[in-house]
């Protein structure tokens, strides 16, 4: 088996080129860093889909959230629970499927809009809790990079409700609850999370978090027994 990634790569050399001559500047350019060598491609990707190097020390991890996301990937099967449609339309469908993985976003759903506006809340909270009556959230990789609230919301299911999702990706970007609502999945241990500190972040960072996610778990199916 091969033991180069094949999946995870850009279509063409041209754009394998590209992407790797990025990856090699941002290593050269970035100085020194506290990362891990698994969580440093995470960061890595973090920085390439933004240009901006101080997501090198905001961009924080519980102490396992790249086995439990990799774990998850591997596992088969695993839901990818988004609050908005942007998460999973930037996700690449083919690296999705090689792992068995569905990404599911309910944020537009006609009972999410009504349920929200007779609660006077979001529709991400909303979003949320339709996410975990479906029981898509148990054991789900849950990426928010839009809506504060449905991190929120995510937090008090997870300290309420119990529910155990496999890995939260939260960067939600914003300067209402933004800051707040990365902090108070900080505090969380039950469940391994990424989190970027402060009021920066985005759909497009997690969607590059989790395709750097993708390339390692990719990596660690190759690797020998």
């Amino acid at each position: 088996m091969s033991s180069v990634n094949t999946v995870t790569e850009q279509l063409t050399r041209a754009g394998q080129l590209i992407e790797h001559d990025s990856f090699a500047i941002i290593d050269a350019e970035v100085g020194t860093h506290a990362y891990s060598a698994e969580q440093w491609p995470i960061v890595r990707r973090m920085i390439h889909a933004n240009a901006d190097f101080e997501f090198n020390g905001l961009t924080a991890f519980h102490p396992q959230a790249v086995e439990a996301g990799i774990a998850a990937m591997l596992g088969g099967a695993a839901a990818m629970v988004a609050d908005v449609e942007m998460i999973c339309s930037g996700l690449s469908r083919p690296r999705l499927a090689h792992f068995g993985i569905q990404a599911h976003h309910f944020i537009s759903d006609p009972d999410v809009i009504a349920a929200a506006q007779v609660a006077d809340t979001t529709r991400a909270v909303q979003a949320m809790r339709k996410a975990q009556r479906l029981g898509l959230l148990e054991g789900a990789i849950v990426g928010i990079g839009n809506a504060p609230t449905a991190l929120i919301e995510l937090v008090r299911l997870i300290r309420e409700e119990g529910v155990r999702p496999a890995l939260v990706i939260g960067m939600p970007v914003g300067f209402v609850a933004a800051a707040e609502s990365k902090a108070l999945m900080a505090e969380i241990d039950a469940v391994p999370w990424i989190v970027i500190r402060g009021r920066k972040g985005g759909s497009t960072l997690v969607v590059a978090a989790l395709h750097a996610l993708l390339a390692l778990a990719e990596a660690r199916q190759k690797a020998p027994a």
